[in-house]
């Protein structure tokens, strides 16, 4: 009996150690809880964490609550949705971010429809131009077509400099330069390249034997359109609609620089203010609502992509290829396209660099030429900028940040996705497998600004062992990963998707353990999703402004909120000049990262 009684912590001892092996062997599953636990910690604790300060009393709120810091109540949904504010905090900006959003959704669908039906459908001359250069505006920061619009529209409501048509004696009206109209404009103008691209490839999988087969029983062009066509463009339709709504929930560049001037708030900025003004509880239930709107708006997609999957039709390529001669109408057709182009790039990046090598705007004389914007050393009247964008120090040390925040963040959110695509599919069917699959995508329905409230609100002070990483480097780089974790997670999933175990298992049997597996063949044969995995954060993260707005300081500045800053202090040249920086940097790294993956936002529209 002690024989066996001891032989038992033996026998339980080698299986423990059989087991160890075998984790260090193929550390899948290992490696997936790992991730699991951190993204728990990144992307659901901050979920929580908001929401906790929605519901506890912060910091001040004593006396106006009547309750002690840190207890529950309910005082803060009172003063978001019943108090004699409410109106300014919530539901004025809530009335104004439904009627944008729906604004610029109609705005997108309107022009996108019909660059994506010109450019796939049509033999509109210049087709594959129009399909690359029509996707432009999507490169460029959202609030630069603001800026432009300030330049050509701002009155002296605001003060500053006013922009052209004021400077040449033409009095702009307030509801033509702030205000919904303008939001609304610049916004379409940033995202119809969207439905350009979801439209496009929807209407290239149509099969046109359809609609030839209705013409052929006597129905009219606006019959097949209503009766064929559209059916069939549901799921594009509804997910650009969907999709481009969540995109101006979170929208915070914009609305800020053109609603700003006349008081005109939406959920967003109203979020941003609450902020701004130390008001943690009022901020975190905006936060709420606004993570809340986002994944409702992400799941009634789901739902209705789901449902709409039986409009699918089967035909040949040939078919499917076709497109109408619009004959006479070929040049105006094309004329129309250029002129959409020209209003959504040219126009808007032509105004901001005339802005800045101009002194008084709206005056073409040569001696009201200046490079003083640029180069110039003393700028009179600039007090935190006094000297030109490319002169001083705060646009490198800005750029600098911003290449290597950014960066970074991209190179752990590239090795991240293919980890988890990595473990998604070789645990294919496993809670680990499911539950990391789902996590990764979670901030995707978050819209940005919700989810910076939300890192703000758990990383804003120290809790436990982890310190407060407000105004550092880190909580930049965590949260840039994991607002990009979508994009290179799912990248990494298709990938892995299409590589067999065989050559794992090979390097495996030859006894090669799981580090050297993943440097010496996974990497190696991934390399083209794990480069997209990193570029297209990379090319994102330059680019943007509702994430890190509430997260920099002085030291951590980034081009992003140095241009914002800049148009704080009304130093409207020197933000266009910036601006113009970014747009640049953003282009050139897209035009890159297309060569790189061999891929284009465009491929198959012009095809």
């Amino acid at each position: 009996m002690a024989v066996a009684a001891s032989a038992r912590p033996a026998s339980r001892g080698r299986r423990a150690l059989y087991r160890a092996r075998v984790l260090l062997r193929d550390p899948t599953v290992l490696l997936g809880i790992l991730m699991c636990l951190v993204l728990l910690y990144l992307v659901i604790a901050p979920l929580i964490s908001v929401i906790s300060d929605a519901g506890r009393v912060q910091y001040g709120d004593e006396a106006r609550s009547g309750q002690r810091t840190g207890s529950w109540t309910s005082y803060y949904l009172w003063r978001v949705f019943r108090s004699p504010v409410s109106h300014l905090l919530f539901w004025e900006p809530l009335w104004h971010t439904a009627l944008v959003a729906a604004g610029v959704v109609a705005f997108a669908l309107a022009v996108g429809g019909s660059m994506a039906w010109l450019v796939t459908r049509t033999n509109v001359p210049g087709r594959r131009f129009l399909a690359s250069a029509l996707v432009v505006p999507y490169m460029l920061p959202s609030w630069t077509f603001a800026l432009a619009w300030l330049a050509l529209f701002k009155n002296d409501r605001s003060g500053g400099q006013v922009g052209y048509l004021q400077g040449a004696g033409i009095r702009t009206p307030d509801w033509l330069a702030y205000g919904p109209l303008p939001i609304v404009v610049t916004l379409g103008l940033h995202y119809y390249p969207f439905v350009l691209l979801l439209f496009g490839n929807a209407l290239r999988r149509i099969d046109s034997q359809l609609e030839d087969s209705a013409r052929i029983l006597g129905a009219g062009g606006r019959t097949v359109l209503r009766r064929v066509t559209l059916p069939l463009m549901m799921p594009a339709l509804s997910s650009a609609v969907l999709l481009v709504l969540g995109r101006v929930l979170g929208t915070f560049g914009t609305p800020y620089i053109l609603g700003l001037p006349s008081d005109y708030n939406v959920l967003s900025t109203s979020l941003y203010r609450a902020i701004r003004d130390r008001s943690t509880g009022v901020a975190s239930t905006l936060a709420g609502v606004i993570v809340l709107v986002g994944v409702l708006v992400v799941l009634i997609d789901t739902r209705l992509v789901r449902e709409q999957r039986r409009f699918v039709t089967v035909g040949g390529k040939g078919a499917m290829d076709r497109r109408g001669d619009l004959r006479r109408w070929r040049w105006p057709a094309c004329a129309l396209a250029m002129a959409v182009f020209a209003a959504s790039v040219v126009a808007p990046v032509a105004t901001l660099l005339l802005s800045t090598v101009t002194k008084t705007p709206g005056v073409f004389s040569f001696d009201n030429f200046t490079l003083k914007y640029w180069f110039g050393s003393h700028i009179p009247g600039a007090v935190g900028f006094p000297h030109g964008v490319l002169r001083g120090g705060e646009l490198w040390e800005a750029a600098w940040n911003s290449l290597r925040i950014v960066g970074l963040a991209s190179l752990v959110c590239g090795l991240l996705g293919l980890l988890i695509g990595y473990v998604v599919v070789r645990g294919d069917g496993t809670r680990v497998s499911m539950f990391l699959r789902q996590v990764s995508f979670l901030p995707y329905l978050v819209p940005g600004i919700a989810f910076a409230a939300a890192c703000l609100s758990l990383f804003a002070v120290r809790r436990g062992p982890v310190p407060a990483l407000y105004g550092t480097v880190t909580l930049l780089v965590l949260v840039l990963v994991i607002t990009h974790l979508p994009y290179s997670s799912r990248s990494g999933i298709s990938a892995m998707m299409q590589l067999g175990r065989e050559p794992e298992e090979a390097a495996q049997i030859s006894g090669a353990r799981w580090p050297v597996r993943m440097l010496r063949i996974i990497i190696p044969i991934q390399r083209g999703a794990l480069v997209t995995g990193v570029v297209l954060p990379f090319v994102s993260g330059l680019k943007e402004l509702s994430i890190v707005i509430m997260l920099t300081t002085s030291g951590t500045q980034l081009l992003t909120t140095l241009s914002i800053g800049l148009v704080d202090y009304g130093y409207t040249q020197l933000a266009n000049g910036v601006v113009l920086v970014i747009a640049l940097l953003s282009f050139t790294m897209t035009y890159l990262a297309q060569r790189l993956t061999r891929s284009s936002l465009a491929s198959g529209i012009g095809g």
